[in-house]
């Protein structure tokens, strides 16, 4: 009779005991003892952009986890592993004896490197590994793509004629009623500590980063590492992690069926924020502390009662449209890989010469996580832009939440995405992403970069001169200006006359309301006057350069991996004088050169780093983006749109500044 197994179960993306299908694999081997663990991946400590509010809510959903554990078996929590899986797990084979290894299959590009890695020592230390298709998404990304001919998936329209390829959404499991004992948590063998340098973080750190001082903890009870042993300054966010806020706000949400069966994200506030409009599930997706399927299944239901079926909205508007586009862009990062997340490259991505570039590192050709200042005035408007001191007070009010707070509504993200790449600055929206991937707490490395793709029109969405007014479309939603008023304090007094415009406001009135209209961000108030800046640019000369740019790209048309793109040939194709760092034939920027117009690198170490999986708003259709929705044959234009075929020629011979 042969011995039963000895599991290791690893948590990742998954931090629930209910709908998982990778836990119920392991529960169906009948093991001997079960090891439910995390691993304390360095990768995600020093590497990747990681800000204290999305820290909080990991540590919130590892708690809640390790507390459900508890409850189903007293001997049993989560146990912590503080070392890198590469390293660690193959010692934890030979240690506790372990036949088999269960997990849940990752599709993002790290992971898949990383478990490959781990696939390997599990097969040389002669362990069964068990990974479950999918349970992050509603069809498994892999899945998608096949049944996309192969290709990433960069419309709703693409991924829905998949999806009925594929079948019904797998129905959701019951969390388990009881758990095994683990076995012994002894640990004969020397921890392998992970080098903390760069740590990309470390602008988040107000202590010493201690986490890896032991193995097990600094209590060796295998304990969810604190804050304060990440030596990180305190979180500011509202919003809690974990598996029974997930399930409670689920809750709240399906027992309301009006707003279940009626929602349209569109239609929903951007402005709103106590309570927000939208479902604020994101987070709790993100680490798995709901499942994607049993949320599906419970709007499905409300929505198809018989007294709901007439008035309830659709895809791709309603909730179980941000789902499918939440799987859009897992499956077409699934598709790309590592160069997904960027435009060199990439070969659904157009090329635009942007301002802040990235720089590339020429043995992978990769993003490395520095830029070049080709301007140092884009510079400056891109560090006013993080940190809300633009000077417009709806941009700044929503940058203001969203480093305060970790979230902002969707439409949000779209003003904020404009106005930074195409609808103001000009500015990379690789420097956008950054920043959304240090600040959300629902950060997910396909779903932020495929957003910032679609809101920088550089994929799937290509209508650039839709632009996001910073004054006119906060004023729909809320024209007393008291979501501004919230989170721009200084602003607090002002009249809703001047509220989104307050340099328009006469200087008595300024001074009545407490707060002067005065320089770039930088003055500091006295004798009890406030100081609020002044708009960096005007806003419709911007906007007019910058359509004027995106129609001159898209004319040259060109991707992320053309050959051009490569060797900075790109250059002979647009003017010296065209907006962006377009001047000379100097090559592409590599780790250790400079960039056009002699720009200086910036290291992301030592500079302060920073679209929703929620992304839903698909009210007109992609276009004419590689592979993404078109324009109806015969359609009519859309009031604004003009006449852009005249503007879409051949590449022409390059201009010197001074020559017409």
């Amino acid at each position: 009779m042969s011995p039963k197994p000895r599991v290791i179960y690893w948590f990742r993306t998954d931090l629930r005991l209910h709908d998982s299908p990778a836990l119920r694999a392991a529960l169906d081997l009948k093991p001997e003892c079960l090891y439910p663990i995390w691993c304390w991946d360095p990768h995600y400590v020093y590497r990747a952009r990681v800000g204290p509010n999305r820290w909080q809510f990991l540590l919130d959903c590892q708690s809640d986890l390790s507390s459900s554990i508890t409850k189903l078996n007293k001997k049993s929590k989560l146990f912590v592993i503080r070392e890198a899986p590469q390293t660690v797990l193959p010692k934890l084979f030979k240690a506790w004896k372990i036949t088999h290894l269960v997990f849940e299959r990752d599709t993002d590009a790290y992971a898949k490197e990383r478990d490959q890695k781990v696939l390997e020592s599990a097969r040389e230390a002669g362990v069964e590994v068990l990974i479950t298709r999918h349970g992050r998404t509603l069809y498994d990304p892999d899945d998608l793509v096949r049944a996309n001919g192969g290709k990433p998936t960069m419309s709703i329209t693409q991924v829905q004629r998949a999806a009925e390829k594929l079948g019904d959404v797998p129905k959701p499991l019951p969390a388990p009623e009881s758990l095994p004992d683990p076995g012994d948590l002894s640990l004969d063998f020397e921890q392998t500590q992970p080098s903390p340098k760069p740590d990309i973080n470390s602008i988040q750190r107000s202590g010493e980063e201690r986490s890896y001082a032991s193995l097990s903890g600094p209590n060796h009870d295998f304990a969810v590492p604190t804050m304060s042993e990440l030596g990180l300054k305190p979180s500011s966010t509202p919003h809690r992690g974990g598996e029974t806020v997930a399930l409670a706000a689920l809750d709240a949400i399906i027992s309301n069926e009006h707003y279940t069966t009626t929602f349209s994200k569109p239609s929903t506030a951007p402005t709103a924020f106590s309570p927000q409009a939208t479902t604020l599930l994101s987070p709790h997706h993100h680490f798995g502390s709901l499942s994607v399927r049993l949320f599906y299944y419970c709007v499905q239901e409300v929505i198809h009662k018989p007294a709901n079926a007439k008035k309830a909205s659709t895809i791709p508007t309603n909730l179980i449209g941000q789902l499918l586009f939440r799987d859009m862009y897992f499956a077409a990062q699934a598709a790309l890989g590592y160069s997904f997340a960027q435009t060199y490259n990439n070969s659904h991505v157009r090329f635009i010469p942007w301002h802040l570039p990235s720089k590339i590192d020429p043995t992978n050709g990769l993003i490395t996580g520095d830029y070049v200042i080709d301007s140092p005035r884009a510079e400056k408007w891109f560090q006013r832009w993080k940190f809300g001191k633009t000077g417009f007070p709806w941009i700044d009010a929503l940058m203001r939440q969203l480093r305060q707070e970790g979230w902002i509504h969707h439409l949000g993200r779209h003003a904020v995405a404009c106005f930074l790449t195409r609808g103001g600055c000009y500015i990379d929206w690789e420097r956008g992403a950054e920043v959304f991937e240090e600040w959300l707490i629902d950060h997910e490395t396909s779903c932020n970069t495929g957003n910032w793709q679609w809101l920088s029109c550089t994929a799937f969405y290509s209508q650039f001169y839709r632009c996001y007014s910073p004054v006119a479309f906060p004023k729909k939603w809320d024209d007393e200006g008291k979501f501004v008023k919230h989170f721009v304090p200084e602003l607090e007094k002002y009249p809703k006359k001047f509220i989104y415009e307050p340099w328009k406001a006469p200087i008595k009135d300024q001074k009545e309301c407490g707060c002067l209209i005065k320089g770039e961000g930088e003055e500091e108030g006295e004798d009890g006057m406030r100081v609020y800046p002044k708009p960096m640019f005007e806003f419709n000369e911007r906007r007019g350069i910058c359509i004027e740019g995106m129609k001159n790209a898209y004319r040259v048309g060109l991707y992320g991996n053309d050959p051009r793109v490569k060797d900075g040939t790109w250059r002979q194709l647009f003017d010296d004088s065209a907006e962006g760092p377009t001047e000379g034939t100097e090559g592409p920027t590599v780790e250790g050169q400079t960039g056009a117009e002699g720009g200086e690198g910036v290291d992301a170490e030592h500079m302060d780093l920073g679209v929703d999986q929620d992304e839903g708003e698909a009210t007109h259709p992609g276009g004419e983006n590689r592979g993404g929705d078109k324009t109806p044959r015969g359609g009519k234009r859309k009031r604004g749109q003009g006449t852009l075929d005249s503007h879409f020629k051949s590449p022409t011979k390059k201009k010197k500044k001074g020559k017409t």
